[in-house]
């Protein structure tokens, strides 16, 4: 038996793990069963008081596994789901379903690699083959033109030496279905497909703000709807470089990275579909922008698998020392939105209520707690981690350093809000909706 152990890469198509588990099954007449597991840590309070996952992602996260059900059983693949550890969950299921191989995403930032530790030295793993894949990734490790030691410090150079040697590898298919008795553990009450709700994940059941700018569903099929209605329909991607910093309605920016967060659909799907766009439609700098934005999100990945645990140390990876500080009163004044800049006031309650920022947002408001106020940013990263609908471990810690002076801007950076604010916002709809 072949295990998937899905955990940031919840789709069927150009996913090499699954394909190759279906693959590996088929020729040896064996099966293929999915799992996710809904991990207690991640609904935890973490060492600020915030819970690490909110509702908003949670209820995102719901309709994506809603949803990658869907996907699977198409295939004849059950997905397992399971509100408990996985070190508890996945050698349970090794012993009861003599499962010999595992195959998942590769991971490498601290959470996801002590929990992966802890479930192959548990009892019962030792004889289980793990098999790693990048997914992730828009350009394949094996295919940059350096090492991910040899990383550039700064984002120009990477995406400079990418550019000269590109290349971009097809999706993978999705697999051939399974034969229909693999599917005979979906109708065992021996295991569980069942998913929890908010409540059963500690977490309050809500109404979805009617001001989002975020109003779309979990899931591969509401990322194509997404790629459809903002590619296609609408031709917006010909004008994504001219939109993206706007701060109202659907229409600015492409809004694809909380599907591409958790792995809903996958940049490689999201590159070939430009490509696709360019040829048929127009090739322009604003349909190029988008997959400039796809480099800077593998720029990201590249900096923690390069620099590891320290893109969540105070001084960052270029371990600087500032004055932090950590004033419950500025945290709180942040959190509510009632700073000196309405600028700011708007974008945190933005997120406060809908669980989405705008990137010209996040931008303002990081640069105003960890630069003006010269709070410790790990904290507002912390709440960001939170928040966002589309959280990813790397380009939050990432942006933040970057933001913060401690990551990968060659500037001391610092924003001018009230410029900011009369650029982005100059008739004031932006605050005026949320204040």
């Amino acid at each position: 038996m072949n295990l998937v152990w899905f955990r940031n890469d919840l789709r069927s198509s150009d996913h090499q793990g699954l394909a190759e588990a279906c693959d590996n099954a088929q020729r040896r007449s064996g099966k293929v069963v999915g799992l996710y597991c809904f991990d207690p840590r991640h609904f935890d309070r973490d060492r600020y008081g915030f819970r690490r996952t909110e509702k908003y992602r949670a209820q995102f996260l719901l309709e994506t596994l809603e949803d990658l059900q869907r996907q699977l059983a198409v295939i004849n693949v059950p997905l397992l789901v399971y509100h408990d550890h996985p070190e508890v969950v996945i050698p349970d299921l090794v012993s009861s379903l003599a499962i010999s191989d595992i195959y998942l995403q590769r991971e490498w930032t601290r959470d996801e690699r002590l929990v992966q530790n802890a479930v192959m030295s548990a009892e019962g793993m030792a004889q289980v083959k793990l098999h790693e894949s990048d997914d992730q990734f828009l350009l394949h490790p094996d295919d940059l033109p350096f090492t991910p030691q040899e990383l550039p410090r700064v984002f120009t150079a990477f995406r400079n030496a990418c550019e000269q040697q590109w290349s971009v590898r097809a999706p993978v298919p999705r697999p051939t279905p399974m034969h229909a008795e693999n599917w005979a553990l979906a109708t065992s009450p021996d295991f569980s497909m069942s998913l929890p709700s908010l409540e059963q994940l500690g977490l309050e059941s809500f109404t979805a703000d009617p001001r989002s700018a975020f109003p779309f569903n979990g899931g591969g099929a509401a990322a194509q709807r997404r790629i459809q209605h903002y590619f296609w329909e609408t031709e917006n991607l010909t004008r994504y470089k001219q939109t993206r910093d706007g701060l109202l309605g659907i229409d600015y920016s492409s809004k694809l990275s909380p599907w591409l967060a958790n792995g809903s659909m996958s940049p490689r799907q999201v590159y070939w579909q430009i490509q696709e766009f360019e040829r048929d439609v127009k090739a322009n700098e604003d349909t190029y922008w988008l997959v400039f934005e796809l480099l800077w999100r593998d720029f990201f990945k590249y900096v923690s698998l390069k620099h590891g645990d320290q893109i969540f140390r105070l001084g960052g990876i270029l371990e600087k020392d500032y004055e932090w500080q950590r004033d419950p009163r500025e945290l709180e004044l942040w959190i509510n939105g009632e700073t000196e800049y309405d600028f700011v006031n708007a974008n945190m309650r933005e997120i406060a209520a809908t669980g989405w920022m705008s990137n010209r947002g996040r931008q303002n408001v990081a640069s105003y707690f960890a630069r003006e106020r010269q709070q410790d940013w790990r904290i507002g990263a912390a709440y960001f981690e939170s928040l966002l609908l589309d959280y990813d471990v790397h380009s939050n810690y990432g942006n933040w350093m970057y933001n913060s002076g401690v990551g990968n801007d060659p500037r001391d950076r610092r924003f001018d809000i009230e410029r900011q604010a009369n650029l982005y916002d100059a008739d004031k709809r932006y605050r005026q909706l949320w204040l």
